[in-house]
């Protein structure tokens, strides 16, 4: 029997309306715009992949637009023709003949795996070596800025059981006020929710200094990248005295920044994210250094859709541990949809379907209407 080969690759822009504005430090996202990728192989079977990004280049390096472009031009060609069962020799190629684009390689690799995983009747988890749960917690961001609102917001999500683990975006304004706002909402929340902020690299190290105390004082129990991604000894002195944990985001493109944080002992927390460091299996190799250690980790989203929520999700299910759970409500933040079935959150988790590959279907009408032309 002929093993089956890579046909062809085929990439979509998706733009998706948000149920309101998501306000970050360096951008106000008033939308979200995916990159599908379909990879189709000779025996039939399709693999889903998907690269998401925030506001353009506001957030990385990678656009949308760049993103469609090089798996259009660069990827395809390394691919096409090559075996599709076998996803450790097709990502040696893209090794060997690209420098960094980790969305882009991320959607490959997810679709690789969904592909080889539905040839083998697998959920995709087990394809990585099996779940150890069938459900993720979820935190969900409070980001409209307005404290009354946010509020608001943290308490209908406690009354539906969605979530009990919120974030909120700051950096944006000046300290003083995003401390006030933040102990508000930690104030009305009380010991029923936990409360985390993310600073997107907004402060220097002195007012990180300065600001991590405060904010402890405040019942804030994780803060996220307060300081630029490049100074990792800045970020070691601010982890170092800061009463509540830091975590590193931005300071990890890649599974090899990973290795350098925890050298450095840069931050005590790490963020996951199979965008930035390259796929399902390269963000396990980061949170295997982590791992080793003692660094806790966080499963966070790009907000991408279903389908590289689910990717990301499937691989955190093989975790022994993931102490400060997940961010993976990026299609929560979405009023329309491309699956046939939407994602199951349930009882402050998100649950994993059983199915093979990563579990869903694309809902071909619907992908059709939001795709750019």
């Amino acid at each position: 029997m002929t093993a089956p080969v890579i046909e062809r690759l085929e990439t979509l822009i998706v733009d998706l309306p948000t149920i309101r504005p998501h306000k970050l430090a360096m951008h106000t996202m008033h939308g979200q715009t995916l990159v599908i990728l379909r990879l189709h192989c000779s025996d039939g079977i399709e693999g889903l992949g998907e690269a998401t990004t925030i506001g353009g280049l506001a957030y990385a390096s990678e656009s949308p637009e760049s993103i469609k472009t090089n798996l259009d031009r660069y990827f395809a060609p390394l691919l096409v023709g090559q075996p599709a069962g076998n996803v450790n020799a097709a990502m040696q190629r893209i090794d060997r003949g690209i420098r960094g684009n980790t969305f882009a390689r991320s959607a490959v690799e997810t679709a690789l795996l969904d592909a080889q995983a539905k040839r083998l009747g697998l959920p995709l988890a087990e394809l990585l070596g099996g779940r150890l749960v069938d459900g993720l917690e979820v935190a969900w961001t409070l980001a409209s800025g307005n404290t009354e609102k946010d509020i608001e917001e943290a308490e209908r999500m406690l009354d539906l059981r969605r979530h009990r683990h919120f974030k909120l975006k700051i950096g944006a304004r000046e300290p003083a006020g995003d401390i006030a706002h933040v102990a508000a909402i930690k104030r009305a929340l009380g010991d029923r929710a936990s409360v985390r902020v993310d600073v997107n690299q907004a402060w220097s190290e002195a007012t990180a200094l300065r600001a991590c105390a405060q904010l402890a004082d405040a019942g804030v129990e994780l803060i996220e990248q307060p300081i630029v991604r490049h100074d990792v000894q800045a970020l070691a002195r601010v982890s170092a005295r800061s009463p509540a944990a830091v975590m590193a985001d931005e300071s990890i493109e890649c599974v090899q920044d990973g290795f350098a944080l925890a050298r450095a002992a840069a931050a005590p927390v790490f963020a996951l994210k199979i965008a930035k460091t390259g796929g399902p299996l390269a963000v396990l190799r980061v949170a295997e250094i982590a791992r080793a250690a003692g660094i806790g980790l966080y499963g966070g989203t790009m907000l991408e859709g279903g389908i590289g929520t689910l990717a990301a999700a499937h691989a955190f299910a093989t975790l022994p541990a993931l102490e400060w759970h997940t961010e993976l409500f990026g299609p929560l933040l979405l009023t329309e949809d491309i699956l046939v079935e939407p994602l199951l959150y349930r009882d402050f988790k998100l649950h994993l379907p059983q199915g093979p590959g990563l579990g869903l279907s694309l809902d071909d009408e619907r992908l059709a209407r939001f795709s750019r032309a």
